[in-house]
């Protein structure tokens, strides 16, 4: 018995143990699940984390790696892809023996000048005299709507709003960069000081873009320290001419300057008839819009052109809803509305000079691959097939908005329009008030209104900015002014308003004075819109540029909604050229006194590589800044050599030949 006990006692500590084992791989294989469970399961943050540490320790071993490596580098590599790069110009007239001469004053244009801070509201703490615009932008992405009401003007002066104070920055960093890395006149100034200038013999007339041109006098007496300043530098050099270097809009601004410093005070800055002839050389203008830019229609119409109506068809969200309490598209037209400048831009000399229903000075024209350079010659030889030329047809850039791509290609005799100049706007949907734009004063009635017109050119492009903002072309009508004289000696041609139009101003009495159009050529540019209304019950701008609307072969000019032409990407070149090829070649009412004038086109050519950065030999708006050969010329000319000593013209589009097209008294 007491065997048989231990037996089953033995028995049952085998199973009593062999249950324990079971129980402790059961435990065991619990923990591992658990583990393995725990080691599976990544969150959303832990993806973030391993992402931004990713990004983090590549963006410093390449940080290090670009400190690392020597200065020349770059070059090295760049040389060895595309062979020996030549001498900046600088070097190379340096070489030559060239010093510096004439003292240079540049004039930047439109949103290339940096505006920095004085007075803000409580949003703007710890921002005094730091810059709004033109530098980092870290404050636009921090307090974005707080930044859009420093940056906007009062709509009903053009002024300051109560309160706020932004001034633009003065000195040569003004518009040396615009934003870090980003050049506009950095390279430029580099090149003349290797000639032997510096910031006594170099000016930034920097200014207020954001104002009308004479309101700059007004407010900040702007035009009154440029002719101070240019007074100086020619005492100060022994009584040389400044040879004056505009940009963009500044070509506009300066022109207005002309007129101004000859006129009497209080209007005027009392400098007499001949003040221009005793202290300019030349006045050097770089991608000028002499007669305004289509580009400045569609900003003003719809907040676009047309790289915002691509991005709008990508990512609508983005631009076209409320996201995170910001209409984007909305404040930007709060904001540019309110910039009384942008207004200098609208296109000038109606259909005379842009063309009407049935014809533009551009006609014939093809939009194609990009022609061949060919520096042996001034005038660039159209290399499109006869295929292509036989396929297409040709634009009429006259109808710079129509509604509807079928509009766009009709006969005037074709299109049954309804005039919306004396339409009732019908209910203006007032909940839509909390963004100025003007557009919420509009009822359903007279967005139809502008619709069933159909079709605008230059002519009544003026009527339906008048009709869909009122306030803001009441403003932009007291500075500037968008006809052609019928008589130059006309006593209201004295006034402000005209002085930027070179259709209703006489360039100053200066024989011996040069006038250059240089500017891009080869980059296609807007010069007409096809457009589509959308519901307005979203209370939002009305109109947009419809995408959608493309041209029919690879020859057509129409892509996107937009129809382009031959210029600088930004500027057309009738709007660039015509005055210079035309309007003031040799003695002309707008012109009495003779001064010479020279068109210099720059055959656009884009970088070879990523290493070569904006290119040399660029012909885009603000890229054409650091072009050798546009930097060459100007440095010859500021070292004394006339145009006749650069060759004189320079062309590459068909400039002279759509100039004769225009049917205007000279």
């Amino acid at each position: 018995m007491s065997m048989l006990r231990r037996r089953k006692a033995s028995e049952n500590e085998k199973t009593s143990n062999l249950e324990f084992r079971r129980d402790e791989e059961e435990e065991k294989k619990e923990k591992d699940s658990k583990v393995t469970k725990k080691k599976k399961k990544w969150s959303c943050l832990d993806s973030c984390c391993w992402f931004v540490g990713c990004v983090c320790s590549i963006w410093w071993l390449l940080l290090f790696l670009y400190n690392a490596m020597p200065a020349s580098f770059p070059q090295y590599v760049t040389e060895a892809i595309s062979g020996p790069l030549p001498d900046p110009p600088g070097v190379k007239l340096q070489k030559e023996g060239l010093v510096a001469k004439h003292p240079v004053v540049f004039v930047p244009g439109i949103v290339t000048g940096g505006l920095e801070l004085w007075e803000g509201h409580q949003c703007t703490d710890g921002l005094f005299r730091k810059r709004l615009w033109g530098g980092a932008f870290g404050d636009i992405y921090k307090r974005p709507l707080c930044w859009v009401e420093h940056m906007s003007l009062d709509n009903e002066t053009g002024l300051d709003p109560s309160g706020i104070r932004v001034r633009p920055v003065t000195g040569l960093v003004a518009a040396d960069y615009f934003a870090a890395g980003y050049f506009v006149w950095a390279v430029l100034i580099a090149n003349l000081a290797r000639l032997g200038y510096e910031e006594k013999t170099m000016y930034m007339a920097a200014y207020d873009w954001r104002l009308s041109f004479q309101n700059t006098e007004v407010r900040d007496q702007t035009l009154s320290s440029i002719k101070s300043n240019i007074e100086l530098m020619v005492s100060t050099n022994g009584g040389t001419k400044v040879v004056v270097v505009p940009h963009s809009m500044g070509v506009l601004y300066f022109l207005h300057f002309m007129k101004w410093v000859e006129s009497p005070a209080p209007m005027g800055g009392g400098g007499g008839s001949d003040w221009c002839a005793k202290h300019i050389k030349a006045v050097m203008n770089i991608g000028g819009p002499f007669l305004g830019v289509p580009k400045a229609v569609s900003g003003l119409f719809s907040s676009e052109a047309k790289d915002i109506a691509v991005f709008r068809t990508m990512a609508p969200a983005v631009l076209d809803k409320d996201v995170f309490g910001l209409k984007t598209l909305k404040h930007v037209m709060r904001m540019a509305r309110s910039w009384d400048s942008t207004m200098s831009m609208i296109p000038r000399g109606g259909d005379t000079i842009w063309g009407g229903l049935d014809w533009s000075p551009e006609e014939g024209y093809v939009c194609s691959p990009k022609k061949q350079r060919n520096n042996d010659t001034t005038v660039a030889a159209n290399n499109v097939t006869d295929s292509v030329l036989s396929q297409t047809k040709s634009s009429n850039y006259g109808k710079i908005i129509s509604f509807g791509k079928d509009v766009a290609e009709m006969g005037s005799s074709k299109i049954e329009r309804k005039d919306f100049r004396d339409a009732d706007k019908g209910y203006a949907n007032m909940t839509c008030h909390d963004v100025w734009t003007e557009y919420h004063e509009m009822g359903s009635e007279g967005i139809k209104a502008v619709v069933d017109y159909k079709v605008y050119t230059a002519g009544s492009i003026l009527d339906l900015l008048h009709f869909v903002a009122p306030k803001m072309m009441k403003r932009g009508g007291a500075h500037f002014s968008y006809g052609i004289a019928e008589d130059l000696d006309d006593p209201k041609y004295k006034h402000y308003k005209y002085w930027s139009n070179p259709l209703e101003t006489k360039l100053p009495n200066a024989p011996e004075m040069e006038i250059y159009s240089m500017y891009g050529v080869g980059v296609p540019t807007e010069r007409a819109y096809v457009y589509k209304s959308i519901p307005a019950a979203e209370c939002y701008i009305p109109f947009q540029i419809d995408t959608s609307a493309d041209g029919e072969n690879e020859g057509s000019c129409l892509k996107g909604g937009v129809f382009s032409v031959d210029g600088d990407e930004t500027v057309p070149v009738l709007s660039a050229g015509f005055m210079c090829a035309k309007g003031w070649r040799g003695k002309t009412r707008f012109n009495p006194s003779g001064i010479q004038t020279y068109v210099r086109e720059y055959d656009h050519a884009p970088p070879a590589n990523l290493l070569e950065g904006r290119g040399t030999q660029s012909g885009a708006h603000v890229d054409i800044m650091g072009n050798f050969a546009l930097i060459e010329d100007i440095m010859r000319v500021a070292a004394g050599a006339i145009g006749e000593d650069l060759g004189g013209d320079q062309v590459y589009s068909d400039i002279f030949k759509w100039s004769e097209k225009i049917n205007l008294q000279l």
